[in-house]
């Protein structure tokens, strides 16, 4: 959600931005919150008035009673019940004006940065940076569930009669390997100075309405029924949500975390649930990175956001790449996004591993993140998060790129000691 006054004080940079994002169907939002909050200020004005207005004839009303004189103090006391009666209405029209304007400030996309590409969807996204030299082996490599089935490792028939379409057991040294990478992911965080947390897993709609867009919940949320509880689609709901409606000294920023939960999305789209296959699931694991910040300091900790992600990969020898997304891929409330995508052998490609996102104050201003400064006074913080990694769909990657022709999987140095010292995964 962006700053009202910058709607009030330049309202052809609103609009100029909605038509970068290819919304021109949002055009008039901005017209109408003008409207709006015109008359949300005529209304308030009024009421100040009256308020002022009835203060003095209310000190009135004793004076005159003080001196006899009953006809003017009646006058009196008559003027201020329809001053009261039209202030208890203003009110009312006040409150519905706030939630009008609130409606439609809440679809209003943010402010995206000058740096980032014009286009209309993720066909026109741009490659920023390539890391490592992709290799494709002399050998065919199978596709992935059959790599880990290979290796007794998955069974997607009995989940399927559980679960549905969406859903895994993994098993054995592939499950084994799965919970390794999250360990090691947790300690190359806190390494790096991020303090750790595990989140609540579900969280309220006011928590929910604050991180993300209503399209965006409709399309990846479960609700709990009948309470007010939704299962989190990532740790950055819940791990934003921790700083609602709180005012934070700004000699504590910045506030650098790293959290790990499972997630649950109904993945509703045009992607879809495969029926084999975990690259697009509706439960998997996640360790992910969220920074609190000044605003003039979001850019510098976006930077290091990607770029801890991909000297992640890099450790463990995966070729990846950065991909800036445009203005017509970014989500309504961020200001900058990359993905990060790493080489699939046997694609012959690079797929999406994990997101960048740097979402200026609007989450702070939906949640109430705010920060006391001695020099500045009260601002609203700057939110960004990121992925570490996302298994299983990390582990296409990882079992793709370590294959070898006997079908054997090789396992980095950093992540032996979680595997029990084993340098191989073997059928």
């Amino acid at each position: 959600m962006i700053d009202i006054k910058l709607i009030r004080t330049n309202p052809e940079l609103v609009k100029e931005n909605i038509k970068k994002k290819f919304q021109d169907e949002k055009l008039p939002l901005v017209d109408e919150v003008i409207d709006l909050d015109n008359k949300f200020r005529e209304s308030k004005n009024r009421g100040d008035f009256l308020r002022s207005q009835r203060n003095s004839i209310s000190k009135q009303i004793g004076a005159f009673m003080a001196k006899g004189q009953k006809d003017e103090a009646e006058k009196a006391k008559a003027q201020v019940n329809e001053m009261a009666q039209e202030l208890a209405q203003l009110e009312i029209d006040e409150a519905n004006l706030q939630e009008e304007i609130k409606k439609r400030m809440m679809v209003i996309p943010n402010i995206i940065d000058a740096s980032v590409p014009i286009g209309k969807d993720d066909s026109e996204n741009v490659e920023n940076e390539k890391f490592g030299d992709p290799v494709v082996p002399d050998f065919e490599i199978p596709y992935h569930v059959d790599i880990m089935e290979s290796l007794n490792g998955i069974d997607l028939d009995s989940a399927r009669r559980t679960s549905g379409n969406g859903f895994y057991y993994l098993k054995g040294d592939i499950a084994r390997l799965h919970s390794a990478i999250l360990s090691y992911a947790r300690d190359f965080m806190i390494d790096r100075g991020f303090t750790y947390y595990i989140p609540p897993f579900m969280i309220h709609s006011s928590v929910v309405n604050g991180v993300m867009s209503f399209k965006e919940m409709e399309n990846m949320m479960y609700k709990i029924e009948g309470e007010d509880l939704y299962l989190i689609g990532t740790s950055e709901h819940s791990m934003i949500g921790k700083f609602m409606d709180t005012l934070s000294p700004e000699e504590e920023l910045p506030y650098c975390l790293t959290s790990y939960s499972p997630c649950f999305r109904k993945e509703v789209g045009a992607h879809g649930i495969e029926e084999r296959g975990v690259y697009r699931i509706h439960q998997f694991e996640k360790q992910e990175m969220i920074v609190v910040c000044k605003p003039e300091d979001s850019m510098k900790y976006y930077d290091l956001l990607w770029q801890t992600s991909v000297a992640f990969f890099r450790s463990l020898d995966i070729p990846v790449r950065t991909l800036e997304c445009c203005s017509g891929d970014l989500a309504d409330l961020k200001v900058k996004s990359c993905d990060v995508e790493a080489w699939s052998p046997r694609q012959k490609k690079y797929f999406e591993v994990g997101s960048c996102s740097n979402l200026g104050d609007a989450q702070a201003r939906r949640l109430g993140i705010r920060i006391k400064s001695k020099d500045n006074g009260n601002y609203f913080a700057h939110t960004l998060n990121n992925t570490v990694v996302a298994p299983p769909r990390m582990l296409i990657a990882f079992l793709e790129n370590n294959l070898n022709a006997d079908g054997s999987i090789n396992i980095p140095k950093p992540l032996q000691m979680y595997m029990g010292g084993k340098t191989k995964i073997t059928k």
